[in-house]
């Protein structure tokens, strides 16, 4: 008997008002897309989207229509889109300076990395500002294999560091990989998440299995000694896959033994997102020796960072190293407000409690819908992978797709993940209430029962 879908709930109320638009059509921005821009550039939706402005948790189409952000930009609204504090931040800054660069002094780039010590563990105090997640992670890297001497670096299958060539390589994902990355040097380990593990026994086992593979790549693959370990504690694009508590604590003792560093690719994890801690490491009980950071940092600002020790922060002066945009005042203003935005308005807190009832919906939603394999993450940070049969876990692909287009149809923009796409990905600004959450689980309920049929 076909199940008869729920009927579609109503968005919570807003004030806002978008202002009228007055741009070129749709029709026109996609022309000149394909006349104009790279063809790699892609949209998500059968039928592309036209975003015209934000407020908080809500985007706004050029008809008017309101949309509840579940993806903030690809995990990088963090408190909000044109929050009010940060949106003055940068007007004032873009008044009396743009541009110069870190050769002379500004207040904002000092002040910036003093509010990252602040909230680093002891001795995590050094910071060098970049402009996206990929840089960050490159000069990790850089850092690490300069500070041991060692060249090779083990990161984590399913996993994602960014879009240059060195981290291309670094990224466990063959859809995001050319093959003229610079591959030298890098290996990747099991991922410790439990639903996909070619190991068996509890989620802490198959931590322990998932770490001893990075001692037995350093035996097997390496000279014996290795620049670093790196790893997202929840991996994002791989679709908020994990490792029980213990997996960092012993995959870094087993990299430390090896004369390695250990490096916390906290782009999506950090900021508070997890809503337990500040750190997605923190989680796990361990001090990395790097973090890299971007998205969350400015809210939507081209911001990302390195923090790490001042030995380790030493070898970059080996030889001259600039950044012509890290640290631009525009940027460290949005950093800076966004991070007093995190503090004076209790996001971490919010994160904790709204993703605790987005993800106990989830698991009710799981219990109900054949189509849900998996429900994961922490905070509001969430994945809810798809699959077609439960017993074979064959990723469902087109039915996510077909959740995605059911959802959009209902108001409400969500991210997809995963090797195969079926992981459905909840990262939305963490100003996100408990009315959103009531609105998008009925909306999810529907769009399920569809597809479903």
């Amino acid at each position: 008997m076909t199940a008869t879908a729920p009927s579609i709930p109503t968005m919570p109320p807003s004030d806002h008002r978008p202002r009228p638009y007055t741009g070129p059509s749709k029709a026109e921005i996609l022309a000149l897309r394909q006349r104009y821009t790279n063809p790699a550039i892609f949209t998500l939706y059968r039928e592309p989207l036209l975003i015209v402005e934000g407020h908080m948790q809500y985007l706004f189409d050029e008809t008017g229509r309101r949309y509840l952000d579940l993806f903030a930009g690809i995990v990088t609204v963090s408190v909000g889109h044109c929050h009010p504090r940060v949106t003055k931040a940068i007007q004032e800054q873009a008044e009396t300076l743009a541009h110069t660069t870190t050769i002379y002094l500004h207040p904002n780039f000092p002040k910036l990395a003093e509010k990252l010590a602040s909230k680093m563990p002891p001795g995590l105090d050094v910071t060098y500002f970049v402009n996206s997640g990929s840089e960050a992670n490159d000069l990790a890297v850089l850092l690490a294999r300069a500070y041991t001497g060692n060249q090779d670096v083990i990161a984590v299958r399913n996993s994602y560091h960014g879009g240059s060539s060195s981290m291309m390589a670094a990224t466990s994902h063959h859809t995001w990989k050319f093959p003229q990355q610079l591959n030298s040097g890098f290996h990747h380990a099991v991922c410790p998440d439990p639903y996909r593990s070619p190991f068996s026994g509890t989620p802490e086992e198959i931590a322990t299995k998932s770490a001893n593979e990075v001692r037995e790549i350093i035996r097997y693959s390496t000279p014996g000694g290795i620049a670093a370990f790196m790893a997202e504690p929840i991996q994002g694009v791989g679709g908020a896959t994990q490792g029980a508590a213990n997996y960092l604590r012993e995959a870094y003792a087993h990299a430390r033994a090896a004369g390695g560093l250990c490096i916390a690719d906290e782009v999506q994890t950090g900021f508070g997102r997890t809503g337990e801690h500040y750190w997605g490491f923190q989680n796990y009980g361990v001090v990395p020796d790097i973090v890299t950071m971007a998205k969350g940092i400015g809210n939507g600002a081209p911001l990302a960072a390195v923090t790490t020790r001042r030995e380790i922060a030493e070898k970059l002066t080996q030889r001259i190293h600039f950044n012509t945009f890290g640290g631009n005042p525009i940027s460290m203003a949005a950093g800076l407000a966004t991070l007093q935005v995190i503090d004076d308005e209790g996001i971490q807190g919010k994160a904790k409690s709204v993703g605790g009832r987005f993800k106990a919906g989830l698991e009710d939603l799981q219990r109900r819908h054949r189509l849900i394999g998996d429900v994961r993450g922490k905070g509001l940070m969430l994945g809810v992978e798809l699959v077609k049969d439960r017993g074979t876990k064959a990723p469902a692909k087109e039915e996510a797709l077909a959740v995605m287009e059911h959802l959009r149809e209902f108001g409400i923009l969500i991210g997809k993940g995963g090797l195969d796409g079926n992981t459905l990905r909840i990262k939305p600004p963490m100003c996100l209430t408990a009315a959103d959450v009531d609105f998008a689980l009925e909306a999810l309920d529907a769009a399920l029962t569809r597809v479903e049929g």
